[in-house]
């Protein structure tokens, strides 16, 4: 029998219009609430490293220290602490050296070498970053979506999906949270033909 092979996961917060930031950059509308913290926590627990873009790991970078921050919520400790006990790569080829523990910086993304990580590991890997997702989605990486709709349209902005490429999807899970986030778990089916 063979050995179970970790799935690579794009999970995103999106705009009802599929943008992951509006056009002045900014994402605030995007913060998950009690609730839909609380989810993507449990949704966390199965990942064992995450793959990440310059600015994702910019922003994430706030987890290092959240579990100790006074004015933080208990969702939000256990997040930090989730986060803390992960690996992390960021694919930057301008970032200096990280000091986050359980960081390193990889200068390219090689598709085959993250075929091997999910042919080794015992988790689920996270890739985050819809630049570097995008990368992942053409090399047909990506074996699962989970999508966090928000209530909002921002009409333009920084797309969620990559342009340029169709793939069949499998609806394997959804819910409807109070504030009116909807989240969206999709497996990965063949690739169909591109489009221009």
């Amino acid at each position: 029998m063979a050995a179970k092979m970790a799935k690579l996961i794009y999970g995103v917060i999106t705009s009802l219009d599929l943008f992951i930031e509006d056009a002045s950059g900014a994402f605030d509308w995007a913060a998950p609430d009690e609730e839909v913290h609380g989810f993507v926590n449990e949704t966390q627990r199965d990942i064992g490293t995450h793959l990440l873009g310059r600015r994702m790991y910019e922003v994430l970078r706030y987890w290092d220290t959240a579990a100790t921050d006074s004015a933080a919520s208990p969702v939000e400790r256990e997040y930090a602490e989730t986060w803390q006990g992960t690996e992390k790569i960021v694919y930057s080829t301008t970032l200096p050296p990280v000091t986050s523990n359980r960081t390193r910086v990889e200068r390219t993304f090689d598709p085959a070498s993250v075929r091997r990580l999910k042919e080794t590991s015992a988790l689920d890997i996270s890739i985050g970053g819809a630049t570097l997702a995008a990368a992942a989605f053409k090399a047909g990486l990506v074996d699962e979506c989970q999508v966090y709709l928000s209530p909002v349209i921002v009409a333009h902005g920084k797309p969620a999906f990559p342009g340029g490429m169709l793939l069949e999807l499998e609806l394997i899970d959804q819910r409807r949270f109070s504030g009116g986030v909807v989240f969206l778990r999709y497996r990965i089916g063949s690739p169909a033909a591109a489009q221009d």
